[in-house]
């Protein structure tokens, strides 16, 4: 193990954290030093097999043995971090993936876990999973020479599912997340006594329904090259290439892949063991996990699979390293995917992109007053692009059509709670203001609601000001004067329609932020709308 102490200077500011993935077949620690300067010094790692998939994926919930052999693990994993002098919740980030997040029992298991460690496991969702992998991978597709300027898919199988990634120079054009886990057709096949000679065929049935379903719901036309995640297939990769370099990533082409896959798919579980000296958990899933890989890569029609050692884990020490801030990358890839979102549903691009303009504008100017950190501000910049969705159903109270489509919608990184944020903001971009009855309100605790009307109250300030469309007000300042929020509009215009649209959505502005808008004219300075 590297040493903490070899240079003290250089590591004075350097902090000790650790990341914790609790997936269907292991729970893995990972202990790292953030460096000063934004690098990661991986300092150890430890990986404990827990039967958390064969429970959830068989049974539906986690059994009680297998909860207090979790919680086992977890206080051993306890008893190095403290070896390592990290005891405060801020320096560990520990997640758990689709065998808890599916699990019936999944918060009486989070919450043993708690209350046995003190250790606060978070079950991801599958975008917030996908964030994560792109994030992992991020240093590959910025310094692979084939991955620069082509477009490639990332594929993670896991064993409850598999994280698929599009990207395009660089930029996220699609992402999901399918039940497809190597585990968990595992469980399949034992569930049905499948007879050895059947096992391929039956496998591929059930993968060629989820890869079929893939090719229906996504742009999988130009696709030249596959980076595979995963530990099998870095299993396969280690037999065509033995001395692999950690940093690197192994090229490896289809047929060649295939031609080592293949006799791992349909060799018996038992017999991996004995030959390739692997233990038995890990063998029941490198079967299916390659067929998948290999499922994908016919259906893509890609000629080459790059395999790196990128995982889950090192998305998380980065994102810890980044102290939980959303990068300006991150942020361009949400919008990317929202006026993705947006163009499906036929919105007038033009108006959602000044919207959401005014309204960043506006969160930069009240910043003093909301007190909200930057992760709202692309909330609230999603909510205006995707404010007249709505519209794609009907007319008629669109407000509330466009909050159901992004509630139930995935978007690239964004939780089920960003999204109910974002959803609401856009329910609330016009008519009535938030209310008791409003079920999908009030399910919200109290920081959240606040959250949601304080976004609200400038959508409907930056969406009254673009009211005209046609030719849209550009030279706009503002201001305070006393109680009141001066919008100055610096250029010839008639602002009729900007004072009737104000007058009906500037209430909530006024109750949230406590001034009055106004709406001047610079141009002979003449005051054409003063409350709302």
């Amino acid at each position: 193990m590297e040493s903490t102490h070899d240079n003290q200077a250089g590591t004075q500011a350097a902090r000790p954290v650790a990341v914790i993935d609790i997936g269907a077949t292991a729970m893995r620690l990972r202990i790292a030093e953030l460096q000063p300067d934004g690098g990661i010094r991986s300092l150890d790692q430890i990986q404990q097999a827990v039967r958390l998939g064969k429970d959830t994926f068989t049974h539906g919930f986690i059994k009680p043995s297998t909860i207090e052999e979790c919680v086992a693990i977890l206080l051993s994993f306890r008893r190095v971090l403290k070896e390592y002098g990290i005891t405060q919740p801020e320096q560990i980030r520990a997640v758990a993936t689709s065998a808890v997040r599916e699990a019936q029992n999944r918060d009486a298991f989070l919450d043993r876990l708690y209350m046995a460690t003190q250790i606060n496991v978070e079950a991801i969702e599958g975008p917030v999973e996908n964030r994560l992998t792109y994030i992992a991978v991020q240093d590959v597709l910025e310094t692979e020479p084939t991955l620069k300027n082509s477009d490639s898919a990332i594929a993670e199988v896991g064993g409850g599912s598999t994280d698929l990634i599009f990207v395009r120079e660089g930029r996220v054009t699609f992402s999901g997340t399918y039940r497809l886990g190597s585990l968990r057709l595992r469980e399949t096949l034992e569930t049905y006594r499948t007879p050895v000679e059947r096992v391929r065929p039956v496998l591929e049935q059930q993968i060629r329904r989820s890869v079929d379903q893939l090719q229906r719901s996504a742009p999988v036309k130009t696709i030249t090259r596959l980076v595979a995640l995963s530990g099998d297939a870095r299993f396969v990769a280690s037999r065509i290439e033995p001395n692999w370099e950690e940093n690197q990533v192994c090229r490896i082409p289809l047929k060649k892949f295939m031609a080592v896959a293949d006799p791992l798919i349909s060799m018996p579980v038992d017999e991996l063991v004995r030959r390739h000296h692997i233990p038995h958990q890990e063998a029941e899933t490198i079967g299916p996990a390659l067929l998948v890989y290999e499922h994908l890569a016919v259906a893509l029609q890609v000629q080459e699979i790059l395999v790196t050692r990128a995982s889950l884990r090192d998305g998380l020490l980065r994102e810890m390293a980044l102290r939980g801030a959303w990068t300006t990358e991150y942020a361009d890839q949400a919008m990317s995917a929202a006026r993705l979102m947006s163009s499906r549903y036929n919105v007038d691009e033009s108006h959602a992109e000044r919207v959401a303009n005014f309204c960043l504008r506006l969160f930069r100017e009240l910043q003093r007053e909301h007190a909200l950190d930057e992760r709202y501000a692309l909330q609230l910049r999603i909510a205006a692009v995707l404010h007249e969705v709505g519209r794609f159903i009907s007319d008629r109270s669109h407000h509330k059509h466009s909050m159901y489509i992004v509630m139930n919608s995935d978007l690239f990184g964004l939780s089920k709670r960003d999204l109910a944020l974002i959803g609401l903001v856009t329910r609330y971009h016009r008519r009535a203001m938030p209310q008791t009855y409003h079920t999908e309100y009030t399910a919200l605790d109290r920081e959240s609601r606040i959250i949601v009307v304080k976004l609200a109250a400038l959508l409907r300030i930056a969406d009254a000001i673009d009211r005209r469309r046609v030719q849209p007000l550009e030279k706009i300042s503002f201001s305070r004067v006393g109680d009141d929020f001066v919008i100055t509009v610096n250029e010839p215009a008639d602002l009729t329609l900007e004072t009737l649209a104000l007058k009906e959505k500037a209430n909530l502005f006024e109750q949230v932020f406590g001034m009055k808008v106004v709406l001047r004219s610079a141009i002979g300075e003449e005051e054409v709308f003063a409350r709302g």
